[in-house]
């Protein structure tokens, strides 16, 4: 049987209903103008790696470091096979494909040539989606940063990444943007964030086996998502001012969204639950609607936390068209010490920062979708943050 790639990613929206009565809802029960379709990332899909001029990215770096994994050396096999994809993809009934670019594809160096075979792959595959009438939604940055980047300057924890991203979203918008209406420029910033600049143990700039002592879990996490809001905003304001007129598409910047809930009635939880929300929610909302950080996180992080300046957060307030959601954990919060639900690996300092305690909800595992949950993130959102546009762009169950 032929693998099918756009599983590597995750099925939206219809993966929650399968997840638990494949009879539980029909297409007519959304509504006409409601896309359901499926997303992964050039990393997980595309395969190819060392083909045609594409550099190694982070990521490749990283994975590599696993027991001699070969990690996406292949993946599904995209690059290759996009056709097929698009066509299972059709077949389905699929109205939506997320995908992302790889800029060590696309740009091999990070900065300066564009490489023309991939630029030219890139170009097919959004034609081959637009042919079979799905809607291409690109995502320019999932965690693959171009490894020369990394290392001559340390990625996202340095301020060049601005410029240098700013001109990686340019090209893309310049070719790509006749068809792609729908952009995400980073994926899932806060988890990004918190995993792999506070942790340093994944697409980060601490890659075991090296020595991870470089890196500086309390303060690089919050860097590094200063930096990602300030490229972002300078992604968006330049699709704005040079593209969206003729174009006339919609940029937005993507987050985990955990759903978050008190573990009891009590005060201290429901504090608890308000502080996690300003961390796991506010740190990246609030710029992007108010132009700042949560009021909490100043008075908790002090100097640790980067300040925006008067123009920065003028740029950053009001870039993002929309919010892309991505919604698989349902939790509860608590002010008492409890275990876990995530593995001591993740960034402790981060949550130790929150002063607050994440648990499971009832029986649900890491990756179980609670209806009620993503009902919960979407409502919080909605009412504490000016109603944005959404795009659930992932979420459902998943297996390992």
């Amino acid at each position: 049987m032929k693998p099918l790639s756009l599983f590597f990613g995750f099925l939206l929206a219809i993966v929650l209903a399968t997840s638990y009565n494949i009879d539980a809802f029909t297409r007519n029960d959304f509504p006409e103008d409601f896309l359901f379709g499926a997303a992964t990332s050039a990393y997980q899909w595309e395969g190819a790696a060392d083909e045609e001029g594409r550099t190694p990215s982070v990521w490749d770096t990283t994975s590599h470091c696993y027991n001699g994994s070969i990690g996406g050396d292949i993946a599904c096999d995209g690059y290759h096979k996009y056709k097929e994809d698009v066509k299972l993809m059709a077949d389905m009934g699929l109205q939506a494909f997320r995908f992302s670019i790889s800029w060590s594809r696309l740009i091999p160096n990070g900065r300066g040539p564009i490489n023309p075979k991939g630029l030219l792959f890139y170009k097919n595959f959004i034609k081959e989606l637009r042919n079979h009438g799905i809607e291409p939604h690109a995502t320019l940055y999932h965690y693959d940063l171009p490894q020369s980047l990394e290392d001559e300057y340390g990625g996202w924890i340095n301020r060049k990444i601005i410029e240098d991203f700013t001109a990686f979203a340019d090209v893309c918008f310049r070719e790509f943007g006749e068809d792609v209406k729908l952009w995400t420029t980073i994926n899932e910033a806060t988890i990004f964030a918190i995993a792999y600049y506070g942790q340093g143990r994944r697409f980060g700039h601490c890659t075991p086996p090296t020595n991870c002592s470089t890196g500086n879990s309390c303060m690089d996490t919050y860097i590094a998502g200063h930096n990602i809001l300030l490229a972002h905003a300078s992604a968006s304001n330049l699709y704005k001012l040079k593209y969206k007129r003729k174009q006339r598409g919609f940029i937005g910047l993507s987050m985990f969204a955990l759903g978050l809930s008190p573990y009891t009635n009590s005060k201290e939880d429901e504090t608890a639950t308000e502080r996690a929300k300003a961390f796991l929610f506010g740190w990246m909302l609030k710029p992007l609607v108010f132009g700042d950080y949560p009021d909490e996180m100043k008075r908790t992080l002090g100097l640790r936390l980067p300040v925006f300046s008067e123009e920065e957060s003028e740029q950053v307030k009001g870039s993002s068209d929309f919010i892309g959601i991505i919604h698989y954990i349902t939790v509860y919060v608590t002010n008492q010490p409890a275990p876990s639900i995530f593995p001591s690996s993740t960034n402790e300092a981060f949550f130790a920062d929150i002063g607050a305690y994440i648990i499971s909800a009832g029986n649900y595992s890491l990756f179980d979708a609670t209806p009620w949950g993503l009902e919960g993130v979407l409502e919080y959102i909605k009412q504490s943050y000016n109603n944005p546009p959404i795009y659930i762009l992932e979420n459902g169950h998943t297996k390992s």
